[in-house]
């Protein structure tokens, strides 16, 4: 029984090593689609105890999600993260607010960034930091226009493309 938790451990210093100590629980796939991010945060999250084992299992959802600055205050707002099976009664709502915990400097540069017009506050990834807290990455994004979705589905074909005749010519 001790060699497997060894073997686990040496498994898992392995992934973080790999992954330079950040492991991913969920990303926002459709972030980069439909924005353009100018700034990338990191911001840590306020979370119970089961919430955290449920991100554990990677049991979350990060795809309506979005970020406000209410009272000099940023709260994270649409993400799911699923009731911890051995919960019982200390699951709390899933679809709850929850808060970000960011320097009051930075929610100061956030709530005058995101008062200019056009911009939004997209969280883009959920992952523990080489110290197992959970953080989240948010980004100061622009929304894309119907053209430039167009542009880049065009250019990420035309990448594919070039690598796929790449291949082709190196066998």
């Amino acid at each position: 029984m001790a060699k497997s938790k060894v073997v686990r451990q040496a498994a898992k210093q392995a992934q973080q090593a790999k992954s330079g100590g950040k492991r991913t629980i969920a990303k926002n796939r459709s972030a980069h689609h439909e924005y353009f991010i100018d700034e990338t945060f990191e911001a840590g999250i306020e979370l119970t105890g089961t919430e955290v084992k449920s991100l554990r299992e990677r049991a979350c959802q990060l795809t309506d999600a979005f970020c406000l600055i209410r009272g000099r205050e940023a709260w994270l707002h649409g993400v799911h993260i699923h009731p911890y099976s051995n919960g019982g009664v200390w699951n709390v709502d899933p679809d709850r607010k929850r808060r970000l915990l960011l320097h009051r400097r930075q929610i100061d540069y956030l709530d005058a960034k995101l008062r200019q017009k056009g911009l939004a506050l997209v969280p883009l990834e959920i992952y523990f930091d080489e110290h197992n807290r959970v953080k989240l990455a948010i980004g100061l994004a622009r929304g894309k226009k119907l053209y430039d979705k167009r542009a880049d589905m065009a250019r990420r074909d035309s990448d594919r493309e070039i690598a796929r005749a790449l291949k082709e010519l190196n066998r």
